[in-house]
């Protein structure tokens, strides 16, 4: 009877050892094949780039799928690279003079006046035309609004007339890019120096730009671009100059008296109307 029991005990051992050999064999010839089937894939991904480009299209928007949707007013990263604006502490002393006397003068913010006036100083240099003419120009046309749009038309800082001129913004994209303050800008010079090159002086361009060659008057325009001019020309000579002329005080705000009160008879009679 003993030995029945041992050798059954012996028949189990064997039987044990069998079998977790063979799951051994069978895990260890599983892991091999998922190995194989790894190099395999690894590559076929470097010989067909194609495929790797698939992939990896796959996981990113498998990945997109599984983020959550965003928020209405979640903020985008990449939202600083459309904003028009720099600090004024980065420009050169000048720069930075005309900046904040343009900023001080016209009532806008510092920052995108920046953008601009460095812009102007470097498309002044290009083209060789005062950076600061530039400036006045838009201080006359739109008081520096990049969304300002004239009862005919002319759209942007610079006032172009978009439907005119429009070939020119094709390179940036199209029309609704006049709203684009550098690109308004640069449209903007390149009408300018046409209108100089047309008329043969600074002045005659001025009276071209503004749509007053043919006639008698220019409404002033010539001489308001030209005194504006001036003036930038002294700031940017680091000479104080005031933002108003001599003459000329701020209005103080039209001050309202509050309306007198109603009597309780009043409102309900107003009650019993409606």
């Amino acid at each position: 009877m003993k030995q029945a029991l041992q050798a059954g005990a012996r028949s189990l051992r064997t039987v044990a050892g069998d079998i977790a050999d063979g799951f051994f064999e069978i895990t260890h010839n599983g892991f091999a094949l998922i190995g194989l089937a790894l190099v395999f894939a690894v590559v076929a991904l470097i010989a067909r780039p194609d495929l790797q480009h698939a992939g990896e299209q796959q996981l990113v928007a498998w990945l997109e799928s599984r983020k959550p949707a965003p928020e209405p007013t979640d903020l985008q990263p990449n939202a600083i690279e459309r904003t028009t604006a720099a600090s004024p502490a980065e420009l050169p002393k000048q720069q930075a003079a005309v900046a904040y006397w343009l900023s001080k003068k016209y009532r806008v913010a510092v920052e995108p006046l920046s953008v601009l006036v460095a812009e102007a100083y470097e498309i002044g240099g290009k083209t060789k035309l005062d950076p600061t003419l530039i400036l006045a120009i838009m201080a006359v046309e739109s008081s520096f609004n990049p969304f300002a749009q004239s009862h005919v038309g002319a759209q942007g800082l610079m006032q172009v007339m978009t439907r005119v001129h429009g070939d020119k913004y094709e390179s940036a994209g199209g029309i609704l890019t006049a709203f684009d303050p550098v690109t308004n800008m640069r449209v903007g010079v390149k009408v300018l120096q046409e209108c100089i090159a047309r008329a043969g002086s600074l002045e005659g361009g001025l009276r071209y730009y503004v749509g007053a060659a043919n006639l008698e008057d220019d409404g002033g325009y010539a001489a308001k671009v030209l005194a504006e001019h001036a003036r930038l020309q002294q700031v940017a000579g680091g000479r104080a100059v005031p933002t108003l002329p001599p003459n000329v005080r701020p209005q103080p705000l039209p001050v309202v008296a509050p309306a007198k009160p109603e009597s309780a008879e009043q409102k309900v009679a107003l009650l019993s109307d409606s």
